[in-house]
């Protein structure tokens, strides 16, 4: 029979000061009909009555507040089983946000510029060339002139080989390390990462349109516009940029276009939160594998009233 009572504050709130005059209305009109009576005319009504029977055991029974007692108690249990049920059909509505898929149209167009993956380290320069000192001119001293031996060669002469030694060849130097390899960060894929939350729809439209209605409805359920933007009224569009890794992960996320007053902090720290919602991104796809996407994202900033 309540399954389906809703009651919302405005309702709660009416309810409770319904009881409160109700209970207010009960005490002044009994305080007003005891308060009729007079002393002498009481005295005079029961003058003649025998008080010891248990009907007759008050002295003015007009007075006697303990006749109504049943009447109150119906009344108070009355009141708890109605604020029970008010209580427990009291229903919150969560705050509809407006969503305009248009917020996610670019006002201008924005230079998309793909993160530099890692680049190889230079090779090292080249050795200085040897310095050549000049030796000074030094004064030559002759020495004595050495004895030269008779070295004549004749066919009875035998000259004996020199004995070379081998020696082992060295070895050759270690190869470089590998450079690294970073995987390519595409700009246009053939399935675009999508916000999670829309997987149960059937055609790849009502899943896109479906991805990014929920996706401004985050945005705007966890954007708080800056005060001092709010002061000046600031407002307009901040573009972000950032990367959906193939585990559906937010990575790399800067502001490519700032309107100042602390909207770009807010907006990327929001964006950054993604990572915290309990379910990732649907990563993109090309060729059939997840790949590493980068996405453009305007946020709008624009005061009410």
């Amino acid at each position: 029979m309540f399954k389906e009572l809703e009651v919302s504050s405005t309702g709660v709130g009416l309810f409770f000061l319904a009881l409160v005059l109700l209970t207010i209305g009960l005490v002044f009109f009994f305080r007003r009909k005891y308060n009729s009576y007079k002393l002498q005319d009481l005295i005079n009504a029961n003058a003649g009555k025998d008080h010891e029977s248990l009907s007759n055991r008050t002295k003015f029974p007009e007075m006697d507040v303990f006749k109504i007692s049943g009447s109150f108690f119906n009344y108070g249990m009355t009141a708890a089983v109605a604020l029970a049920l008010v209580t427990m059909s009291w229903t919150t509505y969560e705050q509809k946000i407006k969503v305009d898929l248009n917020d996610l149209v670019l006002e201008d167009e924005v230079e998309v510029e793909v993160p530099r993956t890692a680049e190889p380290p230079p090779p090292p320069p080249p050795p200085p060339p040897p310095v050549i000192q000049e030796v000074p001119d030094t004064e030559v001293i002759e020495e004595d002139q050495p004895a030269f031996e008779n070295q004549e060669v004749t066919e009875e002469t035998k000259v004996e080989a020199p004995v070379v030694e081998k020696k082992a060849p060295p070895p050759p130097p270690p190869p470089p390390p590998p450079a690294p390899v970073e995987e390519e960060i595409f700009k246009v894929v053939e399935q675009m990462p999508r916000f999670p939350g829309c997987e149960d729809k059937k055609t790849e439209k009502e899943k896109e349109d479906c991805a990014k209605t929920k996706m401004l409805e985050y945005i705007y359920k966890n954007l708080k516009y800056p005060a001092i933007a709010r002061e000046n009224g600031v407002e307009g569009q901040v573009v972000l940029q950032f990367v959906v890794d193939k585990d559906g992960s937010i990575a790399d996320a800067k502001v490519v276009r700032d309107i100042g007053a602390g909207c770009g902090t807010e907006a990327e720290k929001v964006v950054n939160g993604m990572n915290n919602m309990g379910q990732k991104w649907i990563p993109g796809k090309q060729r059939g594998r997840p790949v590493r996407v980068l996405y453009t994202l305007p946020v709008k900033f624009k005061l009410e009233g």
